[in-house]
């Protein structure tokens, strides 16, 4: 079964974009990845973005608890963001963020990566389906 994000998680990864494209225009690359995490709640906190920042996710197996995993971000409770400073994304770094919409059951995932020098190359949309 297929499932796209609804308009209003469309809407949310817009403004959540919006403002990453604000941090980045800011700081630049070449810093930690919890420096950029910092500055986006503050920048989501000014726009008035709904976010958890560090939202735990138990994760399961055949129903069993076996730990627990956190979304650097879940904004408005249905979108899933990941942060990343890297030279370039890897397989590993969407498959997280696919296992993350899994284990919450929601669709849509930002992956964001902040060491580019243009911050519209570090961004990759996820979209869960489940087939």
């Amino acid at each position: 079964m297929s499932r796209e994000p609804s308009e209003q998680v469309d809407r949310w990864a817009s403004a959540v974009i919006g403002a990453a494209i604000e941090v980045h225009r800011i700081l630049g690359p070449g810093y930690l990845e919890k420096t950029y995490e910092e500055a986006l709640a503050i920048e989501f906190a000014l726009r008035g973005i709904p976010f958890s920042r560090q939202h735990p996710v138990a994760l399961t197996y055949k129903g069993h608890p076996v730990g627990e995993g956190f979304l650097d971000f879940l904004i408005g409770g249905e979108l899933v963001v990941e942060l990343k400073t890297v030279t370039s994304f890897a397989e590993i770094h969407k498959a997280q963020v696919i296992s993350y919409l899994k284990a919450t059951g929601h669709v849509l995932g930002l992956l964001i990566n902040f060491h580019v020098p243009v911050l519209k190359d570090g961004i990759k949309r996820v979209v869960y389906s489940q087939d």
